[in-house]
């Protein structure tokens, strides 16, 4: 009698039960997670905080390339003096640079500093204007990150990591604040040049619902591409188009639980009624010739100062993060003839959008940071004639204005030659979480689980920067 050897036994049954189930379960529980975490930011739902907010919104004037630090806001006496000799051996050794080498001259900037406003604020005179808002501003000298090329800076001082795929601090912002304008998103970005090495990255919301993206406006021609309706079709066209899709997307949404087509299905909502808000928002034929001139503003012309403009018009109508990008910042050459080109680009812009919202009451609730990805180096690059400044991250700029900021302060130092801090670093991690503390965000506890961890902007760094703060 032949015996049949059963295809599993007993216990193989058990085992693949429980792996069975195990995997009903683990699906099960991973898409309550992604649930969560896509509807339930780390903010209540009734607008409560970490803690009492003394900014409702940002406008970050992030400046494409690395301007000279050393040329605008630090100071170098020692480095001018000894402008053309060769950099001491010990002030390199162990460092390493983008593209220079360890025995560069040392090069002074060529253009006069001196005391601005009543806290006495030292600016180059590069920037006119700006000094005539120099007790607005606190002035960070000790500026720190640990990337030096561009692209990994870029998003490395937005979202706190070297590479792609992490959210922006603006979709941060966006995930834990929401909009106070149904009709516009929260996150706005606009360019003033290309984008730079980081790309759409900059304002990107990574593993965050995409309903946090920045959504990037522009200043001329369509302001949001594909806003508009096709040739042929009208308002009604267009509504019953959306009500169809968002049935069926409610159908998809029901049966597999994903909860990026809810943020697909508000996205298709706000972007019709984008369709009425954003043209009048973003036209500038209303503006006064006074302001236009205040701004620098050539109408129908791309610019910062057409931007900064913009900027203040969507501070006015709720959004809650604008970002601006200005490109053209990276010197390695002709620093002489193309720094000053820069500076006059922003500086009667920045002037005016501070007094513009000082003047409106808008500058207490607003926050403004002027940032870049890293600085320049004290040592010349290149032919001394066409000099200009190569890549430093050990050391850079950066200010804030505006909603709970100490105007008139400067913090931290660098040393002699300006090559190292010496004097109250301020990493990048540091930056964005007194960004956030001032938006009443606890840096530590804006968390949204991804892939089995819970991420954060500051990863497992940074400080409030409380000297900073009024």
């Amino acid at each position: 009698m032949m015996s049949h050897q059963p295809l599993f036994d007993r216990r193989d049954l058990v085992r693949s039960s429980i792996g069975l189930a195990g995997i009903a379960i683990w699906q099960l529980l991973q898409r309550q997670c992604r649930q969560l975490s896509a509807d339930e930011p780390m903010i209540a739902a009734n607008g409560d905080t970490h803690r009492r907010p003394k900014a409702k919104s940002v406008i970050y004037l992030h400046m494409i390339g690395a301007p000279s630090q050393l040329d605008m806001f630090d100071e170098k006496p020692e480095l001018v003096k000894r402008d053309g000799e060769s950099c001491p051996a010990e002030i390199t050794k162990n460092r390493d640079f983008a593209f220079i080498g360890k025995t560069s001259r040392l090069a002074g900037s060529p253009w006069r500093f001196s005391r601005q406003g009543a806290s006495g604020q030292v600016m180059s005179e590069l920037l006119p204007h700006l000094a005539g808002v120099a007790d607005q501003l606190a002035i960070i000298r000790s500026m720190h990150t640990d990337e030096i090329n561009h692209a990994p800076a870029q998003m490395f001082l937005h979202s706190g990591f070297g590479r792609g795929g992490r959210p922006s601090l603006g979709s941060w912002v966006s995930y834990g604040l929401g909009t106070e304008n149904e009709d516009l998103p929260a996150y706005v970005a606009l360019l003033s040049g290309p984008a730079g090495g980081a790309g759409t990255s900059l304002w990107g919301n990574g593993f965050l619902p995409s309903l946090h993206q920045g959504v990037r406006f522009r200043s001329d021609g369509d302001p949001v591409l594909f806003l508009k309706n096709p040739a042929g079709h009208d308002e009604a066209d267009r509504r019953r188009v959306l009500d169809t899709l968002g049935s069926l997307n409610r159908l998809h949404q029901a049966m597999t639980g994903d909860p990026d087509v809810e943020s697909r299905i508000r996205q298709y909502e706000m972007a019709f009624r984008m369709q009425v808000s954003v043209p009048k928002l973003l036209s500038i034929d209303s503006e006064s010739r006074e302001t236009l001139e205040c701004y620098g503003v050539t109408p129908g012309k791309v610019s910062f100062a057409n931007n900064c403009l913009l900027a203040r018009n969507l501070i006015r109508s709720g959004v809650r993060f604008v970002e601006l990008y200005d490109s053209d910042w990276d010197h390695h050459g002709s620093i002489r003839k193309r720094l000053p080109e820069k500076c006059k680009d922003i500086d009667r812009p920045i002037a005016a959008l501070i007094k513009d919202l000082d003047r409106l009451g808008l500058l207490q609730d607003t926050l403004i940071v002027w940032a870049s990805e890293f600085g320049r180096t004290p040592l010349g690059q290149g032919d001394r004639a066409e000099s200009g400044r190569d890549h430093h991250k050990d050391a850079f700029t950066a200010w804030l204005a505006g909603a709970g900021i100490k105007g008139g302060a400067a913090y931290g130092q660098t040393d002699d030659f300006g090559m190292d801090v010496v004097e109250n670093p301020v990493h990048v991690h540091d930056l964005n979480a007194t960004i956030l503390h001032l938006l009443g965000i606890d840096h530590e506890r804006l968390t949204y689980r991804h892939q089995g961890r819970d991420f954060r902007l500051t990863d497992v760094e940074g400080r409030v920067v409380h000297d900073l703060l009024s």
